[in-house]
Formats: C-alpha cells, sequence, structure tokens
C-alpha cells in the first residue's frame, strides 16, 4: 500500500460490549487526541473511526497537525493531550521522528503517549525507533484496522491517565512536605490545603472539590448569613486557582453546616463531604462532587483516615502559628514597656517593626528574616532598662558624662541577648548594639561603620530616626514626614547607609500608609 493508505476494515467491531464505560467518574473534559499526519484523508478516516470511542465514560476532541512543525505548535499551546498519532514521512523523511525527540527533549513532556504510524517502514525501522527514540507504540498503517485503533488509543489514554495521576500525587505530596516544613509562615495552612486536595484528587480521580474553613465567630457568622460564616482556601477543577472568587451554592453551604452539627465526614448523595476534627476554634471542611463510580465503602475509609490525620496536622499547625504570635506579643509589650518608660510616643515599636520590614524585603531580604526583622526591632532600646530614669527622663540636654552612659544602653541591651539561641534573639541582640552605628563610623558603642555595621542594624537606624523625628517629644515638637525624609537624605553616607536611605525614599508612600496606620489618633 502507499504511503498514506490507511486500512480500516468494516467486520471489526468497533466498541465490544465489556469494554465501554457507561458515565465519567467526574466533570472530566475531553480526552485530547493530536493527529498529525500530512493527507487530509488520514485525519478525516481516523476522526470518523473514533468519532464514537469514550474512555471512563468520556469522548475524545481531536486536534490536528499536517506537518511536525505544526505539531510542535499545537503541543505548546495544549499541554493537556493524551497521545499524539504521529506520522514518519511528512515535509521530511525524518519529521516524525524529529517531533517525537522534540516532545520529549525540548517540551519536557513525558506524559503524553506518542503512537508512530508509518506507511513506509523502510523510512523508520521498528527496532531503531524503538531503542532510540522514547515512543511508545509502532504501527504500520497497513496493520491499524478499525479495532486495533481503538485498542491502541484505548491502551494509551489509560496510561496517560495514570502517569498524570502519579504527577498529582507526587505535586500534592510536594504540597504537603512544604507545609510541614513551613508551619511558621501565615500561608501554611493554605498550602497545607492544596496539598490535601491534591492528594486526594490523584487518589480518587475528583476533579472538583472545594477547601473551605469557617470565621473564628461562626456562630455569630451563620446567624448573620451562611454566606458570611466560611471562607475557600482553595479548590480543584470549577473550583481552582482559575476561579478566583469561587461561589459556595446554597446547596454546599447546608452541607458544610450540617458536617459541623455533626462533626463527622458523610456521603450526600454522590458528593462527599469531609470534616477534620481539630482542637482550633476555627471549622475546616472538605467538598468533593461527584464521586460516582467510585467503592464508597473503600474511599469512605480512606478519606476518614485521611481527615482524622489533616486533623491532627491542622492542630499542629495552629499551635505553631499560636506561638509565634505569643512571641510577637511578648516582644511588642517588651519594647512598650521600654518606650512608656522612656515616654516614647505611642504606636512607636508597631511602625519601627512596621517600616523594617518594608525596608528589609525592598532591600532584598528573604521573607522570613525580614518577618524574623520586624519581630526583633521593637527591642532594639530594651537596653534602656539599665538606665537611671534621671537620666533617661531628664527634660533637658545630658551632660557629656551623663550621654556617656546613656550609650550603654546598647551594650546593655546586647549583653540581655547574645547568649540566646533563639536566632530571632540573636537578630535582636545585633540590633540592640548596633542601631547608634553610623555609616562614616562616628556612632556608638564601637564606631564600626559601613557593611560591618549588620544590616537590621543599619534599617533600624533608619527607621527609629525616622520616627523619632516625626513624634513629639517633651524637648522637641514633631517633624513633618516630609521634613524627616529630607534629614536621611542629607545623612546618605555619613550617619545612614546610602542605599538604604534610597530605598526608604522609594518606600516612602507605603512608610506613610503605617504612619497613618499607627497614628496616635488611632488609640
Amino acid at each position: 500500500m502507499g504511503k498514506d493508505d490507511l486500512l480500516f476494515s468494516d467486520s471489526d467491531d468497533l466498541f465490544l460490549e465489556d469494554e465501554v464505560e457507561n458515565e465519567a467518574p467526574y466533570d472530566q473534559t475531553l480526552w485530547k487526541i493530536l493527529i498529525v499526519d500530512d493527507e487530509i484523508e488520514v485525519h478525516n478516516t481516523t476522526r470518523l473511526v473514533l468519532s464514537d470511542f469514550k474512555f471512563e465514560g468520556v469522548g475524545l476532541e481531536f486536534l490536528s497537525a499536517y506537518s511536525g512543525k505544526e505539531a510542535l505548535e499545537i503541543l505548546r499551546e495544549h499541554t493537556d493531550i493524551a497521545v499524539v498519532l504521529l506520522d514518519v514521512v511528512m515535509e521530511t523523511p525524518h519529521a516524525g521522528l524529529d517531533c517525537a525527540e522534540a516532545i520529549r527533549n525540548d517540551l519536557k513532556n513525558k506524559n503524553i503517549r506518542i503512537v508512530l504510524r508509518t506507511g513506509q517502514p523502510g523510512q523508520a525501522p521498528e527496532r531503531k525507533v524503538i531503542v532510540e527514540y522514547d515512543i511508545n507504540d509502532y504501527k504500520h498503517k497497513t496493520e491499524l484496522t478499525t479495532q486495533r485503533l481503538f485498542s491502541t488509543v484505548y491502551t494509551a489514554i489509560r496510561s496517560y491517565r495514570d502517569l498524570s495521576a502519579l504527577d498529582k500525587q507526587r505535586i500534592g505530596l510536594r504540597y504537603i512536605i512544604d507545609a510541614s516544613a513551613d508551619f511558621f509562615q501565615q500561608h501554611s495552612i493554605g498550602t497545607l490545603a492544596k496539598g490535601v486536595l491534591t492528594q486526594i484528587e490523584a487518589m480518587f480521580s475528583m476533579h472538583n472539590s472545594l477547601y473551605v474553613h469557617s470565621k473564628k465567630n461562626f456562630a455569630a457568622a451563620l446567624s448573620n448569613g451562611t454566606t458570611k460564616a466560611w471562607s475557600v482556601l482553595t479548590g480543584t477543577g470549577k473550583y481552582g486557582e482559575d476561579n478566583s472568587d469561587p461561589q459556595i451554592s446554597e446547596k454546599i453551604l447546608m452541607l458544610l453546616n450540617e458536617a459541623v452539627k455533626s462533626k463527622k465526614s458523610s456521603f450526600v448523595g454522590e458528593d462527599f463531604i469531609g470534616y477534620f476534627p481539630t482542637q482550633s476554634d476555627k471549622h475546616h471542611v472538605i467538598y468533593l462532587e461527584n464521586c460516582r463510580n467510585q467503592n464508597i465503602e473503600e474511599i469512605n475509609d480512606l478519606l476518614t483516615v485521611f481527615t482524622n490525620n489533616v486533623g491532627i496536622a491542622l492542630d499542629n499547625a495552629y499551635l505553631n502559628e499560636e506561638i509565634q504570635k505569643t512571641q510577637t506579643e511578648v516582644i511588642y509589650r517588651l519594647g512598650e514597656v521600654i518606650e512608656t518608660r522612656s515616654k516614647e510616643t505611642a504606636y512607636h515599636v508597631e511602625r519601627v517593626a512596621e517600616y523594617s520590614y518594608i525596608i528589609g524585603i525592598a532591600s532584598g531580604m528573604s521573607e522570613i528574616d525580614a518577618k524574623r526583622l520586624k519581630q526583633a526591632s521593637p527591642m532594639h532600646d530594651i537596653g534602656k532598662v539599665g538606665i537611671s530614669d534621671s537620666i533617661l527622663l531628664k527634660p533637658d540636654k545630658l551632660t557629656a558624662e551623663e550621654f556617656e552612659i546613656m550609650k550603654t544602653h546598647t551594650t546593655i541591651g546586647y549583653k540581655l541577648f547574645k547568649s540566646s539561641e533563639r536566632k530571632l534573639l540573636k537578630v535582636a541582640a545585633n540590633i540592640a548594639h548596633t542601631h547608634h552605628e553610623h555609616w562614616d563610623g562616628n556612632g556608638y558603642p564601637r564606631g564600626i561603620k559601613g557593611e560591618e555595621i549588620p544590616i537590621e542594624g543599619r534599617i533600624t537606624n533608619i527607621v527609629d530616626v525616622f520616627d523619632a523625628l516625626c513624634s513629639e517629644r517633651i524637648y522637641k515638637k514633631a517633624w513633618s514626614a516630609e521634613d524627616a525624609l529630607q534629614f536621611l537624605i542629607k545623612e546618605k553616607g555619613k550617619t545612614f547607609d546610602p542605599k538604604l536611605v534610597d530605598i526608604f525614599e522609594e518606600q516612602f508612600d507605603n512608610i506613610l500608609k503605617v504612619k497613618e496606620k499607627y497614628s496616635a489618633t488611632q488609640e
């Protein structure tokens, strides 16, 4: 037969009774098949033969390319193609082989199943192609009867489904591992939630699911309106990332509220409601849509174990977050004690903390380091506990001797924290010790200069001086924010790190927002 002859025998049964799937286990989009051949008749015949094809109750979406180059363009656009039926000889004698190699090596697509079809076996010997190219099946067009084409596509899609499920399991496991290693981050609960849904989707082939948690004042929110009682943490399928505002229907709301009342997981028709038992003041519930064609008893047992284990993980996450919040609050309270004793203005430590974080992030600090700086910076004057009231509260200018005593608050604060094993307190020790050092070396207590001064000390120096200038004292009036900024700019390269002053100026609008938020009028 010629290069593009394709034989489909009318005597073949296209679908056998025991192979037909009655309905899909979930709302799956069509399985995508890419036909790559330079003869239009091959495309038409393939579409005709497979027009009634179904795998797990889901039909096919056909895409067509008439050259290897065109095929790669389609593959770049459609990353979810399950099978490519690929001719060998098209614009060049080996165009199909080049395309197969590009799919695996350039596009890095390992899941798509490649079925090589050729009308000229001599152009691509089967043994050589199987050994040298990562293809999944090799067919002479003369042997592709109707039934054999069906079997080839059926087994290829089944392999693609299984490989995709393994990928989803790997992704879900990664989310859960990331969450377990990241419990101290604010988004850890959301990361864990995403991992939970991804794992469930992979295990049970469910594509539409929601993970929600209740507001802290759940009972009050429920009485005021059910839509205000729940927040969506994450979702998959039609509730997924592409939907920025997934809607919780009245039906789902009713199921969520019933799960909270019963405090247990259950099937309602074909939907599953998973309740996570936790010790926190929030309720965590998942909703899985259309679990039909599943072994209900098996999935119920597995999901019950899974939800119980996730409940334990959530308790650990909330406990870690509570520890972090408690630690931060204690530090703020200590800072406020010092500021109150030295008659600082209201919200000084809160503003210094927020300013420090803004400049830290803008200067290239990691999120973890910037948050640590934010937590530690309120302790910059902790050493003032060792300064007597006669000096600390003196309304007049200090004498030279008194000023030397005042300077010791930096070393007192450093000594309080320097022996701690905690990273946060080590940062606090550095800040206490260096927040009065100057870029040009004329600061105290050691007279170090430039980048010898730890960056957390350089940042705290800038934001502390800015806030002090903008605050009223018993010995001075408050400066305007613009005048305080001009002072920082004037002292670039002398008192302050010039690059950090530039960053402060760039972030000035954000600084002003914090200043407004934490103003004395907000008390």
